[in-house]
This record gives structure tokens, sequence and C-alpha cells, in this order.
């Protein structure tokens, strides 16, 4: 397979937050933009940490509800706590495809991982068909079965032009039983730190940022039905250790959600 292109110049979503959970795979690019914009919102690198864990206590969820294949939509690098990780050691017969548009992801991430359950695709997550019809998302998932649909970290780079009906093409794909985790960024805690880093990000890259309230993130979640809670902040999704909670919740900036397909 052609290894794809990285492009050196540009800061990458994915590298940024490998870098603000302490990984090495990263570049210098990656870290001024990182630490200028944690300089804007002190809160960001705590954020990735708080979303690494939400992830471990969903899929440990889903797990317990028989949950042991998943689709990675907006996966990011498979960095220590990411979903390939955590799904071998929840339980070692699980298979993993990861899908990002990011070829710094499939070109390190195809040799960070050493499973041969798990996989990497280049794909857009807003082109539903070409991700479930991938021959790598058709050799590992059986969507006769129940399937994990991630959808972690990814939503708030993901405009609005018809993402309902997006989400919905992948409901629809999966059998009943399956199950939908979902994070999206919010700007209800503070939206002055928000359009500063905003427009710092827009200056030097071409990330945009898409922020939803809980009504929207709800809207999302259209033929699903919540766990408990439901839509809440980051931090009151079932947290299990001083490490998931946040002093200020209303300030974590992310709403979260797990739902089951009936």
């Amino acid at each position: 397979m052609e290894r794809p292109e990285i492009d050196l110049r540009s800061a990458s979503v994915a590298r940024i937050f490998d870098y603000y959970l302490g990984g090495a795979h990263n570049f210098a690019v990656d870290r001024v933009l990182a630490d200028a914009a944690a300089k804007l919102m002190p809160e960001l690198p705590r954020m990735m940490r708080l979303h690494r864990r939400f992830l471990a206590r969903a899929m440990r969820y889903l797990v317990e509800q028989g949950v042991t294949q998943f689709l990675d939509l907006g996966s990011g690098l498979p960095t220590a706590g990411g979903s390939a990780e955590l799904a071998r050691r929840l339980d070692p017969s699980s298979r993993v495809v990861l899908v990002d548009n990011d070829p710094a992801v499939i070109a390190h991430g195809t040799h960070m991982l050493d499973s041969a359950n798990t996989a990497v695709v280049l794909g857009d997550i807003c082109e539903p068909d070409l991700v479930l019809g991938h021959p790598e998302t058709r050799r590992l998932l059986d969507f006769d079965q129940p399937v994990g649909l991630l959808l972690v970290g990814v939503l708030d780079f993901v405009g609005d032009v018809a993402l309902p009906q997006v989400i919905a093409r992948y409901r629809d794909a999966a059998a009943p039983g399956s199950h939908i985790v979902l994070t999206n960024f919010s700007v209800e805690g503070g939206l002055e730190d928000y359009q500063r880093t905003e427009q710092l990000y827009r200056d030097n890259t071409t990330i945009d940022f898409h922020p939803r309230s809980a009504a929207e993130v709800t809207e999302l979640l259209a033929g699903f039905d919540l766990a408990e809670p439901g839509v809440v902040d980051i931090s009151l999704w079932r947290p299990e250790a001083v490490e998931d909670l946040d002093e200020h919740p209303e300030r974590s900036a992310a709403y979260v959600a797990v739902g089951r397909k009936p």
C-alpha cells in the first residue's frame, strides 16, 4: 500500500491531541500551536485527559453489554488509552477499525498497531458508505452483530452539513443492540476563551470548530435509547474516580452520551 503523504508544515488535530496526552507522535509545528492554544484555554490538556477517561468508562460499559467490535470514527492516533488498546484490555477477542482522514494517523497508526484484530482506514467519516464498505471494515466487523460506534473528540471538527443523516446511516447499518459513544465540544461554559482559541487555529491551520449545545447533541442521537444519565458534561457520565471529576463541570466544555440501538 502506498504510504500516505504527511504535511509536516501544518499542525494536525490528531498530533495535537497526542501532545496534550503526553505522547511522542507529534512534531514541532503541533507543539507550538498546542502550547499557544493552552495559554488561551488552560483547560485544553485536562479536557483531552477527561476524554480518554470517559472513553474508557464508556467502552467498559459497552463490553458489559456484549459489544466486542468497534468502529472508531475520527480515531486519532492509536496511542496509550485509545480504543484499540482499551478493547484488547477489556476483551482480547475484540475487533477494532480506526477511521481517520489524517494521513499522519494512517502512517503512524499502521506501525503502532500489532494485532490482527485491528485496522486503520483512511476515510472521511461523513462518507459512511465508503467507510462501511471499506475492505478492512468488512473484513473485521460483522454488522449482523452489535457494533460500538465511537465518535469521541471528532464531531468538534465536523460541520452541520447533513450530520444527523450521516450518523443515521451508521445507525441503520448496525444491528440492534449496537451502541454509540459520542462527545462534542461546547462553548456554554466560556465563550470568550473559546473565540480567542478558535481564531488562533483559523490563523494557523485549516482546522475549524463546531461546538454544539446539549439540545443539538441530543438531536444527533435520534434513534438511540440513551443510557443514564443521558447527555451530560463529560465529567458527569458515570464517574468512577477522582480523576474523572471536575471541580467546575460546567466549564469542562464538552457534552457526552452513550446510546443503544433498540
